[in-house]
């Protein structure tokens, strides 16, 4: 089975957790099975609810820690040199979704929307595998989209999981 990728790419407050939402709600919609993965670009751990057994379980100093209730699997594990992205894309190759959108890891080889915010971002769209972009201002570039544009930027993105366009050819390294 394949699992198509498709990153979402940009700095804070571009728009691209709520792109992901919105792609999330129409492609399950849709029938898709959809996972997401987020870089947490800030720095440091990502923040985890306390006083909960299995965190207490992973801060105590287990490596994998997770907790199942009601067909809901919250998973926390650490890696000694911290996680690249192949190893996590594999891991979610284990729930046989058929897209997994990804948040972030800019650099990576997979094909990647990015989002804009103004003008001096617009460098942004040299990274590898762009294959279309959304900004806050308009571009006359390729698959540009203005954010204002909703209709036509879903119904691309839709059409690009549906078709072919999404095989990637690129290396599987981070």
């Amino acid at each position: 089975m394949v699992m198509i990728i498709l990153q979402v790419v940009g700095y804070q407050n571009s728009g691209k957790t709520t792109l992901i939402e919105k792609c999330v709600k129409e492609l399950t919609k849709q029938g898709y099975k959809v996972g997401t993965l987020k870089h947490h670009g800030h720095g440091g751990k990502p923040a985890l609810p306390k006083e909960k057994d299995s965190t207490r379980h992973w801060e105590a100093g287990a490596v994998v820690s997770a907790v199942e209730g009601d067909g809901t699997l919250l998973l926390t594990a650490t890696a000694k040199n911290g996680w690249n992205l192949s190893e996590l894309i594999e891991l979610y190759r284990h729930f046989a979704i058929d897209l997994l959108l990804i948040e972030g890891f800019k650099h990576s080889p997979y094909p990647k929307i990015v989002c804009l915010r103004d003008e001096s971002d617009v460098y942004l769209l040299q990274l590898p595998n762009v294959v279309a972009s959304i900004s806050w201002m308009p571009l006359k570039q390729g698959n540009s989209f203005f954010i204002q544009e909703e209709n036509k930027y879903m119904q691309w993105i839709m059409n690009y999981v549906k078709g072919e366009k999404h095989v990637c050819d690129c290396e599987r390294t981070d």
